[in-house]
């Protein structure tokens, strides 16, 4: 995806939206909004679109499920939505996954217009082409691959973010740089909602977390070899968070997990070899400046850590885990074992 084409950041995303349906001219337009992004920013999205119908479903992970994507295939169903309509997904990592996803599947494939408007979806979720739904308490577990026809990103939409979401979204931002630009993890703005929130303009870093996962993705669009560097803290992440998500009232957003993912998976680097103590430190402060700790206890590791034999990575019974060997460079299929993510999960509480 190539920002020339399809792919739009900036404060003229929207006009630019607007050229971009006048020239493809879909057969029907279908907006997929949730309960927040259909209040906060659908006013802003709504003048720029032609006739369309607006689909409101709840917010939130615990609906990122077949049974919202039933309701959005009826709603594709009921407008009389052909294979030349557009789907478009006004939201945040929950609508493009699960929007593409149903738009990937319906009548085989229509097209997907992705306009996300969090952090975590502008920098992470809506490039790449990764689709899907949570299934059994597993993150991302039904899906496709299938690239949305065009992203419009307006960092306008970031204020109305709280500040736990917009922490949330930069968790993909340390990941990024971590795996692939040193400088720019070194460049990256601290101090928790403070520190992020001082930050005055954010395209430049949007642009530049895009760069490095779009240059990644172009190497490996399935996933099958460096594409695997960006699940970087996602093996023990997405652990923490389907268990925490299980468990009433301790739901915690994607970028918590995934900071303590990375703190876990950082310390399983050095224990490796493959970092350096002072190089531990420098993550490991960085993060903690930015992330608070989770809160789970010592007699709930061993449940988190057996959610990671079901990582979309693992190879038979073996788990396959992104590893740094050195700041700025991510090193994937690193195998790990049931009991290193236990003792990781115990440094890290």
């Amino acid at each position: 995806m190539s920002e020339s084409n399809s792919l739009f950041i900036g404060p003229a995303a929207l006009p630019a939206l607007a050229g971009w349906l006048r020239q493809h001219s879909p057969t029907r337009l279908l907006v997929l909004a949730d309960s927040n992004t259909a209040r906060l920013c659908y006013p802003r999205l709504a003048p720029h679109l032609p006739a369309h119908e607006l689909l409101t479903v709840p917010a939130g992970e615990a609906h990122k499920t077949l049974a919202t994507c039933e309701v959005t295939w009826n709603f594709l169903t009921e407008n009389q939505a052909d294979r030349r309509a557009a789907l478009l997904c006004l939201g945040g990592g929950v609508i493009t996954d699960l929007g593409g996803f149903c738009a990937a599947t319906y009548k085989r494939g229509i097209r997907c217009v992705s306009v996300p408007t969090t952090l975590l979806a502008q920098v992470d979720a809506a490039v790449g082409g990764k689709t899907g739904v949570d299934f059994q308490g597993f993150k991302n577990h039904i899906g496709v691959f299938q690239e949305p026809a065009a992203v419009f990103m307006d960092p306008a939409f970031l204020a109305t973010l709280p500040a736990e979401e917009m922490r949330s979204g930069f968790a993909e931002v340390v990941k990024h740089a971590l795996v692939a630009d040193a400088a720019a993890f070194a460049a990256l703005p601290t101090g928790g909602a403070a520190g992020l929130g001082a930050v005055a303009d954010w395209t430049p870093i949007i642009r530049h977390a895009v760069a490095l996962k779009a240059g990644i993705v172009a190497q490996d669009p399935r996933e099958a070899g460096p594409r695997k560097l960006l699940n970087f803290g996602h093996t023990v992440g997405h652990a923490l968070e389907s268990y925490l998500l299980a468990s009433p009232g301790r739901a915690v957003t994607h970028g918590a997990a995934v900071g303590a993912g990375m703190r876990a998976e950082t310390w399983l680097s050095w224990q490796r070899g493959l970092l350096s103590e002072a190089e531990w430190e420098t993550v490991r402060q960085r993060l903690d400046a930015t992330f608070a700790p989770l809160a789970y206890a010592a007699d709930e590791v061993a449940a988190i850590a057996a959610l990671a034999l079901q990582d979309k990575k693992n190879e038979g019974d073996v788990i396959n885990c992104t590893l740094l060997r050195g700041i700025g460079r991510g090193v994937y299929d690193q195998p790990v074992t049931l009991a290193e993510i236990s003792a990781a999960l115990r440094v890290v509480r």
